[in-house]
């Protein structure tokens, strides 16, 4: 059975930082995309950032020198360090995994609330 859990959110104030963890479990293909989107209510889920292997990172532009998306030590995790936040970066961030047999992967999200 797939799972993919992300942890890492919770409550900052702004300028602070959190850092989000994705950790997948199952997938007996090879992940060849991470990505972090984020959802805020009534609203589209839209890309933060996302990492290919081989191939480029892409970030959006809110989140460009101050997000980072990086594969963590194990095969199937991805993290976000998430710097300088603003409360406009407050949503839900999920994690998506794509496969090379065109499986795709959503955790079930964590919520980051940036206030001050």
């Amino acid at each position: 059975q797939v799972q993919v859990v992300e942890s890492g959110g919770g409550s900052a104030h702004p300028g602070e930082s959190l850092r989000l963890s994705c950790a997948a479990s199952g997938i007996v293909d090879t992940i060849y995309r991470r990505a972090w989107y984020r959802q805020t209510p009534g609203a589209q889920r839209e890309l933060v950032a996302s990492l290919a292997t081989p191939g480029p990172t892409n970030y959006a532009d809110f989140a460009k020198g101050r997000f980072t998306i990086a594969r963590g030590n194990a095969k199937s995790t991805v993290d976000l360090q998430m710097d300088s936040l603003k409360p406009e970066d407050t949503a839900v961030y999920y994690c998506k995994l794509n496969t090379l047999r065109n499986k795709v992967y959503w955790g079930q999200g964590t919520q980051v609330t940036v206030s001050s």
